[in-house]
């Protein structure tokens, strides 16, 4: 997979304010894992957030992950946890 990965400040900040144990989770996932994906549908529950398949969210663990793509460019956007319901 030939892609740019870009990390918002959002992300970023949602990622220092992680637990221990889910910031490496989330790290390995996001850091080195994704980048070694043949396709961004391998991404575990992958779904798209709008009908023009700009934005998706996928899972690790309890926490969503969403990301914006943009032809060969791939923005980390958010990682939140999952709402209890």
């Amino acid at each position: 997979m030939s892609i740019e990965v870009r990390y918002a400040r959002s992300f970023l900040r949602d990622l220092r304010n992680l637990e221990s144990a889910a910031y490496q989770l989330v790290c390995e996932v996001v850091f080195e894992d994704f980048l070694a994906l043949k396709q961004i549908q391998d991404l575990p529950g992958l779904q798209s957030i709008t009908s023009d398949a700009i934005f998706y969210r996928f899972t690790i663990d309890n926490y969503i992950v969403g990301i914006e793509v943009t032809g060969e460019i791939v923005k980390f956007l958010r990682v939140l946890p999952k709402p209890n319901i």
